[in-house]
């Protein structure tokens, strides 16, 4: 069977982040990878740009260098169009191929905004996508929702989070990330470690019936570094860096009760020496699940240090530790790649299977644009709570 064709965007040794580089490109160049995926061109800023690229990461000479998302588009020899830029870019880099009716794979967040993503989604289902939520495909998010369905810890009556987005300091931004303290652009810690991190809680718990949130800029005021290459400056900031979240739950998902209670708080920075960075505790009938990780980043970074899943058993006392895995083939990937990879796995199966439509069994479906598009409505209420709080 032929190989799904892919063309890249935002490969670049010089790019801000290198989530391209990191997340993507080591399976799609691994052998597993490589049975189902062929890369065959890229699109960056200019077609020069696109051929340092590839050069730099010695792909073939024969991918192709685009620097027009358009030109990109009208490539009938291109499948599947992966989206690895800055969040505001998204839409023109991308919006070509889908309206071409390509395949896309779009990181998250999927735009800036809710009213930008259904400008570019729509709320209709699009099969032949994927958004970058793969903490729904993360062991730890799988290992939880066997337990759930297992009945081990009985109907869920509520669960509580604590997580920190330990990777940034609490008062500072690498120049090549300061966008995190312009609202607007719509890439920062709320939008992408918070946005991440609910997802998958509402993916393993089910979606809130309803929700009331309060969120707070504690430092107004960060320093934008360069490495020490020059003197730092500062800048204000328009983002929240706390967030305190709390709703009912729909119930109806996992053995969940109908008046569940999911709460959460998030906080920019790191947490207090020496304890976790992130906790999540899922408190059911009979027994309470408890996660413990370094820091908001189950769908990426945590993965450095161990992450633990223990359950209290309520009637004997005992709480035992829950082993998880990777799969064998995940261990051969760098961390940031093995999640993501899932994604790729779980779309080329599809793929290859003749693209069915509708829904898909449990552990065969994976994130699409319309998910993205309803993450995106949650995160536009949050902030219009926010927006009203402050002129209340």
């Amino acid at each position: 069977m032929a190989t799904i064709r892919v063309a890249l965007i935002g490969l670049s040794s010089s790019a801000k982040t290198s989530w391209a580089a990191q997340g993507h490109l080591p399976y799609l160049l691994s052998p597993r990878g490589r049975s189902h995926y062929t890369i065959v061109a890229l699109l960056n800023s200019s077609v020069a740009a696109a051929e340092a690229a590839r050069e730099d990461f010695t792909l073939p000479s024969n991918v192709k260098a685009y620097g027009n998302p358009n030109d990109l588009a009208a490539d009938s020899d291109v499948d599947l169009v992966v989206c690895c830029t800055r969040v505001d870019t998204h839409g023109l880099t991308i919006g070509p191929s889908l309206r071409a009716g390509k395949a896309v794979y779009v990181e998250w967040p999927l735009v800036e905004d809710y009213k930008e993503a259904v400008a570019l989604a729509g709320d209709r289902r699009v099969d032949n996508s994927i958004i970058g939520l793969q903490g729904r495909v993360s062991p730890i998010v799988l290992k939880l929702k066997d337990i759930l369905q297992s009945g081990r810890i009985g109907r869920v009556l509520s669960s509580n989070i604590c997580a920190y987005g330990n990777l940034l300091p609490n008062d500072s931004l690498p120049e090549g990330l300061s966008y995190f303290a312009d609202r607007k652009v719509g890439g920062n810690p709320i939008t992408i470690a918070y946005g991440h991190t609910i997802d998958y809680v509402h993916d393993v718990l089910g979606e809130f019936a309803s929700f009331q949130s309060r969120m707070q800029i504690q430092r107004p005021v960060v320093t934008i570094t360069d490495g020490g290459q020059s003197r730092p400056k500062e800048m204000q900031t328009d983002v929240p860096d706390f967030l305190a979240i709390h709703g009912k739950l729909a119930g109806g998902t996992a053995n969940v009760a109908e008046d569940a209670t999911l709460s959460l708080t998030y906080r920019t920075g790191h947490q207090f020496k020496g304890t976790p960075g992130f906790i999540w505790t899922i408190n059911g009938e009979k027994g309470e699940i408890m996660v413990t990780a370094n820091g908001a980043y189950v769908h990426s970074d945590s993965y450095r240090d161990p992450i633990e899943i223990q359950v209290h058993d309520h009637d004997t006392d005992e709480v035992a530790r829950v082993e998880w895995d990777w799969q064998d083939w995940q261990k051969d990937l760098p961390y940031r790649s093995r999640i993501v990879a899932e994604l790729y796995e779980r779309f080329a199966h599809w793929w290859e299977d003749g693209k069915p439509a509708g829904d898909l069994p449990e552990g065969e479906d994976w994130p699409r644009l319309h998910d993205a598009v309803a993450r995106m409505k949650e995160l536009d209420e949050v902030f219009k709570q926010y927006d009203a709080q402050k002129s209340g």
